[in-house]
């Protein structure tokens, strides 16, 4: 079969015999309790998979690669350029550290159901934290390490934890960030009592204790004996990861353990075309969905070794760091963000990095987190003569939605579009009416419910939350909140989020579609392009671009070339005629693009600095240039 008829057929059964295709996905899990219902489906909008079935994710990630005799081979690689650190950890180690720490857990008092916040960097310690809470059925929530304290407050006082896990600092290029006092700041601003914090001191960063309720780590942990996996209900919440809601209030995304554990096991071998035994490695942070879904959980439940990277695309120390790890550690398979790729080819347009190192194992690059503009694409392909997959999901569902399914065959790249939907999902594009877009034309991108198993079944505790943020626009549908089309082969392209669909003298057009010009251009690293009110026509277009190392032209020069390009691909309806040229864009620690604010800097409206910000001063930055423009007028 080709791969247009593997795909093809593979998602044609996942829709005329759902419960039968996600069982015989199950069948790869062990149960310890098979389920009674694949499918609850008896309290729409809430469903629920593998209703009555027992198991323990922990067992599936780790034991049962060790019961089925591979302790020996690697699980876990821990590879820390910041701190000059590589450590690995067989299936047997991990498995042995796991329940150690489990043990420490369950003489603290932590049981089935409780809470526990990891504040944490990339260290082992939080993928062995994360994997000994489900191994005794409590549940964790990871906040990024650095997150601002009022916005971790917020999550101690939706979560409730018993226990907060925390490391003394983080490390970036240059400097450590001291954790414990944004912790004890937190923890002082929380309405919520914490009863026990659990410290990992850091040699580059000793943090001060508080005096009966702060637990030294190491000597916590060294004192515990190992514990068994504790069998839990498939519908049991394995973690609860925050994403940003519009209210400013953190929305409390609740996975599940039995659909969670079957979805990603069986992506592992049909999205990313990985067997038992290969190394892959997934660039993110576990603060994020990528680093639960691919830096913890898929890899380990599929029998892969997975990397845990301390470190920065560039920087640590140059801009062939990824190509050191994968050639080093023999990955075969790379997921990260655009960003990432877009800071390389900044650095290093040639990829002379890349021609230093052994890349001979490398076979895939998947690209996520953010709208892959084609230009990235292709320079990536053609340096690193592999495929290069771009793929799209969100916090919420946890694994893809659409993608270029690699283990099913993959079918011809169209450079901007993340290929088809993943076998499970029904994705559609509705106008504000309801009703299907036709083809090129573009909506909000939905997903007919129920969704496939792993993704979102509520929000912590506010049922209501999960109903209003997202069913409530379309009944029956899951709004994904991104914007595109499908065209006339039913590929998909995601191209902003619904908020950044602007509105030109009456025509809706796309800042993705205008970001995707400006990025074609030779001297453009990446950009950004939001809309800003105008009093005549509604809204116009402003361009921010990054220019590539090395250029030299002007910044007058590179502009015009900006604005006539838009003008020759999107035509004159786009009103596309500022635009600027700045140091870099202000960014998320994920790598996502802080659009929003952008807006609200250039209309001269009140914004808060983001809690995910990666660096503040970039605003100031962003508001001088806007100024140069004449941003904000009067009237906007």
């Amino acid at each position: 079969m080709t791969g247009r008829s593997i795909y093809d057929e593979t998602y044609r059964r996942s829709f005329q015999a759902p419960e039968e295709f996600w069982a015989a996905a199950a069948e790869d899990i062990v149960w310890d309790r098979r389920w009674d219902r694949v499918l609850d489906d008896a309290r729409p909008p809430f469903y629920r998979w593998f209703v009555g079935g027992m198991l323990n994710t922990c067992y599936n990630a780790v034991d049962v690669h060790v019961d089925r005799g591979r302790g020996r081979q690697t699980a876990l690689v821990y590879d820390s350029p910041v701190t000059k650190t590589v450590k690995t950890y067989s299936y047997a180690e991990l498995r042995d550290e796991v329940a150690r720490f489990a043990g420490a857990l369950t003489r603290l008092g932590i049981g089935k159901g409780d809470r526990v916040i990891l504040y944490m960097p990339m260290v082992p310690e939080a993928v062995i934290a994360m994997l000994g809470c489900a191994r005794i059925g409590a549940i964790h929530s990871v906040v990024f390490g650095g997150f601002a304290p009022k916005e971790l407050a917020t999550r101690i006082d939706d979560a409730k934890p018993k226990l907060i896990l925390c490391a003394s600092c983080g490390i970036e290029v240059n400097r450590v960030i001291p954790y414990k006092p944004l912790l004890d700041q937190a923890i002082e601003l929380a309405r919520h009592t914490v009863e026990r914090c659990l410290v990992l001191q850091r040699p580059q960063e000793r943090a001060t204790m508080v005096k009966g309720r702060d637990l030294d780590w190491q000597e916590t942990v060294a004192g515990a004996a190992p514990v068994d996996c504790v069998s839990g209900a498939a519908t049991d919440a394995l973690y609860i990861l925050y994403t940003s809601g519009t209210t400013g209030i953190p929305k409390g995304v609740v996975r599940d353990n039995g659909g969670h554990a079957v979805a990603l096991k069986w992506s592992m071998q049909n999205v990313y075309g990985m067997g038992s035994g290969e190394v892959y490695w997934a660039a993110s942070d576990i603060g994020w969905v990528v680093g639960h879904s691919y830096i913890v959980y898929a890899p380990l439940l599929k029998g892969c070794t997975t990397i845990l990277y301390e470190g920065k695309p560039v920087g640590t120390p140059d801009p062939g760091a990824f190509w050191r790890v994968c050639s080093q550690h023999g990955v075969n398979a790379l997921f990260t963000a655009p960003t990432a790729f877009r800071a390389i080819k900044k650095e290093d347009p040639q990829g002379s990095f890349m021609k230093t190192y052994d890349l001979s194992r490398f076979r895939t690059l998947f690209l996520a987190g953010e709208r892959c503009d084609p230009d990235t694409l292709v320079w990536a392909r053609e340096r690193l003569g592999v495929p290069v997959i771009d793929h799209w999901w969100q916090t919420e569902t946890g694994w893809a939605i659409g993608a270029n399914c690699v283990g099913l065959g993959m079918l011809p790249v169209k450079p901007g579009s993340p290929t088809k939907a993943v076998p499970g999902y029904d994705v559609q594009v509705l106008g504000e009416d309801g009703r299907q877009m036709p083809a090129g034309e573009i909506g909000a991108i939905v997903v007919k419910l129920p969704m496939p198993p792993g993704c979102l079944p509520t929000l912590w505790n506010n049922d209501e939350g999960y109903e209003k943020s997202y069913l409530a626009r379309y009944p029956g549908y899951y709004l994904t909140a991104d914007a595109g089309y499908k065209d006339e082969d039913g590929y998909l392209f995601i191209m902003s989020r619904i908020d950044d669909i602007i509105n030109v003298a009456g025509h809706r057009l796309s800042t993705g579609a205008m970001e995707e010009v400006l990025s074609a251009h030779p001297d453009v690293a990446e950009c950004a392009v939001v809309g800003v009110a105008d009093e005549i026509k509604g809204e116009i277009p402003v361009g921010f671009v990054v220019t590539k190392a090395g250029v030299t032209r002007s910044e007058a020069e590179i502009v015009r070339e900006l604005v006539e390009r838009v003008r020759e691909q999107i035509g004159p309806v786009a009103a596309f005629k500022a635009a600027t040229v700045v140091k870099r864009l202000p960014k998320t620690r994920s790598g996502k693009i802080l659009r929003g604010t952008m807006k609200r800097i250039a209309e001269g409206t009140p914004y808060t600095t983001p809690a995910t910000i990666d660096d503040p001063v970039i605003l100031d930055e962003i508001g001088e240039s806007l100024r140069g423009l004449g941003y904000p007028k009067k009237g906007t």
